[in-house]
């Protein structure tokens, strides 16, 4: 059996590969590729190109440079590799009594083009996405970095999905310790496959079981790449749009890519209430619970008299009311995200509106709950990328509020906050730069100032190269 026959039967299907003989002059070879995933044309042109160029004292060498030199070749030896680049779309090619043998990129996949991500859209700014090509994906970054400094280290990971990772940085920007242990830990992986760039999270997390996001995601490729100018580093994952980047601080939550092309001063009034937002959000319902079991002298008389007319032969208590209203708007927003957009859409608005009307009049909840439990549902989308976080906040919250007042309340957000400032990635703290306190991140940090003024990289982010700008 010679090796081309060994390869082929190394697949449970060798029909899936197929297999021609080539004859090269006085020698002869075969060539090995998967039709599903490559090109037809390429598949063609480099057949034509050997056959009609190639003479029998011909090495891989000079078939690379003097028949192949426009396409993407590699040689190889190894069968594993051979069979790897295979399956990933190549085109092997394999010269009868030769040991190695020649890779070449034919590979072809259906792709979406590259358009703008629903989950980030703007009214200002570049509409490019990521989509699930690394290919295509990689360009659009390296198009926004001219230069040598750009390092894209490629690796792979799983065992059988062999799903190729590269690691983007700039090595006059990024730390060298944090390049390293990102390396460390993705190389550390040992699983079976990697479907989406999310698989790779918890591996890279600091705390896997927190509560918080560790790791920064993005489908616009403008913003990974300004978090690369200030010493991140970008992990993209093949067939996945959603790109990851290391160190990671809670304050990204909080800032859009449109904040930077747009006046500084309505940026910084936007992030406010990005801001305020996330706190109505998570202590608007809690509040509401604690006022009405242990500080009920602290509402307004008149707000007081309203919510007594409205509250009043409710069969369920202000926790239990809250926390059902809670669950049933956490339900409607599930089932809008599960069903068709079109269908998600109307049963979203028809479940909040017919759902919550039809309740108050059957004397179930009250219409104060519903207002406030509404207002903190609308305020969670003022951060998308914290919205499981602060889900699950506010019923923490409310659960205490409505058992311990307000006193158990601010404990547990003085706990939390303890919590998060305690917690660093990567040399990140994730509080920064409020916890600790960097002054010359405030720049961008509840506010965001002028982009003339920022001639410093965040202290907060490590990197070897502070200066920016001047």
């Amino acid at each position: 059996m010679d090796r081309a026959e060994r390869i082929k039967e190394r697949f449970v299907t060798p029909d899936s590969v197929v297999s021609r003989k080539l004859k090269l002059n006085e020698c002869s070879g075969t060539v090995l590729y998967n039709p599903d995933l490559t090109d037809s044309a390429t598949i063609r042109a480099v057949v034509f190109a050997l056959e009609s160029k190639c003479t029998r004292h011909n090495s891989y060498e000079e078939i690379m440079q003097a028949v192949l030199f426009e396409c993407e070749t590699e040689i190889q030896s190894d069968d594993d590799k051979i069979i790897n680049a295979i399956v990933n779309g190549d085109l092997a090619l394999i010269i009868d009594g030769r040991e190695e043998c020649l890779i070449v990129n034919a590979r072809s996949y259906e792709t979406r083009s590259v358009m703008e991500p629903p989950t980030e859209t703007v009214m200002r700014g570049p509409r490019e996405g990521f989509i699930e090509d690394i290919k295509t994906n990689l360009s659009l970054i390296e198009r926004r970095f001219k230069t040598p400094d750009l390092a894209i280290d490629r690796i792979m990971i799983g065992k059988r999905s062999v799903t190729n990772v590269a690691i983007c940085y700039l090595s006059s920007v990024a730390d060298p310790s944090v390049v390293k242990k990102i390396k460390d830990r993705l190389n550390k992986i040992n699983i079976d496959g990697i479907v989406d760039s999310n698989y790779l999270v918890p591996y890279l997390e600091e705390n896997p079981l927190s509560l918080f996001n560790q790791v920064g995601v993005s489908e616009k490729p403008d913003v990974v790449a300004a978090k690369m100018l200030e010493g991140r580093v970008a992990i993209v994952v093949d067939g996945s749009p959603i790109v990851l980047t290391l160190p990671f601080v809670m304050i990204e939550e909080f800032q859009s890519g449109e904040d930077y092309y747009q006046r500084s001063s309505f940026a910084s009034f936007v992030r406010g209430l990005r801001y305020a937002g996330l706190i109505i959000a998570t202590l608007l319902p809690a509040l509401y619970v604690a006022l009405q079991n242990f500080h009920y002298t602290l509402i307004p008389v008149r707000f007081m008299m309203t919510l007594m007319s409205a509250i009043k032969g409710l069969p369920l208590s202000p926790l239990a009311e809250t926390v059902f209203v809670l669950l049933l708007f956490e339900i409607i927003r599930e089932a809008s995200v599960r069903m068709p957009r079109a269908v998600g859409m109307a049963m979203s608005i028809v479940g909040a509106l017919v759902l919550g009307e039809t309740a108050v009049k059957a004397g179930i909840i009250s219409s104060p709950a519903v207002m406030i439990i509404a207002l903190s549902s609308i305020a969670l989308f003022t951060v998308p990328n914290m919205i499981g976080t602060t889900s699950v906040l506010r019923i923490i919250y409310a659960l205490v509020g409505g058992l311990f007042g307000l006193f158990g309340l601010i404990l547990t957000v003085l706990l939390t906050l303890h919590y998060i400032c305690a917690m660093n990635g990567y040399g990140a703290p994730y509080l920064a730069p409020f916890a600790p306190y960097v002054s010359g991140d405030m720049k961008d940090g509840l506010e965001r100032a002028p982009l003339v003024d920022m001639n410093y990289r965040p202290k907060s982010i490590p990197n070897i190269n502070g200066k920016r700008q001047g």
